[in-house]
This record gives structure tokens, sequence and C-alpha cells, in this order.
């Protein structure tokens, strides 16, 4: 995997001070894509070991609240696969702080279901990370500049139970 940026202290993709992992690959190729440079799979750096221990010394201090993963396409499943590693060590050292991932699939239809686009066998354990799915494709038509943590009306902030089901992120609280 090949990933386009990492932000280090970053406060717009998430709540609090968190580091961001820009991943490259993305297939849904959205009119009006803020990060279009990073459909390409092969843009970018190497996504290695360095890169990982980079990303967890980064969010260390307390005052960061943790990781979020965007793009490009996190929910690729060649990204999925490539971005476990990562995901494991970050729950393991860091326990209470959290994992962000902005996905332009949809939670039930592309990620839940058996024949989901975007489904392959790292999904499950992939998802068991992540505590805020920010999911569907950004919709220029939808655009809105006011909403907090997403691009268009049609994106939903997700909270992802321990059991699996999602729940809508109250609005009071972002």
């Amino acid at each position: 995997m090949k990933y386009a940026n990492i932000k280090y202290y970053d406060i717009s993709n998430g709540l609090g001070v968190r580091t961001s992992l820009f991943v490259s690959g993305c297939t849904h190729r959205c009119k009006g894509c803020f990060n279009e440079i990073a459909w390409d799979f092969n843009y970018g750096e190497d996504f290695t070991e360095e890169t990982i221990s980079k990303i967890l010394d980064s969010v260390k201090p307390v005052y960061i609240s943790g990781l979020t993963l965007l793009g490009g396409e996190p929910m690729e499943p060649s990204n999925q696969r490539s971005l476990l590693p990562l995901l494991r060590r970050f729950k393991e050292t860091f326990p209470s702080k959290n994992i962000w991932c902005y996905t332009g699939y949809t939670y039930e239809t592309d990620l839940l279901n058996a024949n989901g686009r975007a489904r392959c066998e790292a999904t499950t354990e992939f998802l068991s990370y992540v505590d805020i799915l920010v999911d569907g494709e950004f919709n220029q038509d939808m655009y809105d500049i006011s909403l907090k943590f997403r691009g268009s009306r049609n994106q939903r902030i997700l909270q992802i139970q321990k059991d699996g089901c999602p729940e809508l992120f109250p609005a009071s609280s972002i």
C-alpha cells in the first residue's frame, strides 16, 4: 500500500487533536473530491513498518485523541489488509484512544453485506477497531460547508458499537 500524506496535530478530521493518515487508492472518483491526487493506488510513499512506528509515536501524547484514516479510500480491500497491523497495534497500545475512518462505501450495503463491494476477509476485524465511521460517497450536489466532519448531506457519522451495530453519532456531541 502507498499513502499520500500523514497530518500530525490534525483538528479537521475527527474530534480532538489527531494523527490523520491519507491512504492512496480510491475507485469512487467522486466529482469534486478534495483529494483527487490520492485516487491513484501508486501515488505517494510506501506504507511500511517504519510508517506504522511513526504514526504510533505521534499519538503517544495524552492530548492526542486518536487516529483518523481517510484517503483515497481506506476501505478498498487492498488497503484494509495493509492497515490491519496498524489498527491492531494502535488498539493494543492505546485502548482509550479512538479511530475515525472516512469511507465512500456505505456501512450496511458495502461493508457488512457478504456481497458488498468492499467486503473482504479483513473487513470484520478492521471494523472492530473503528470507533467512528463516516460513510457515503461525497456528493457535490449535496455539498454543505456548515456540516462538521463531512462534506455532503448524504454522508453519515456512525458510532460503531462493540456489537457491530452502528448508531448515528449524536449531532449535539459534535
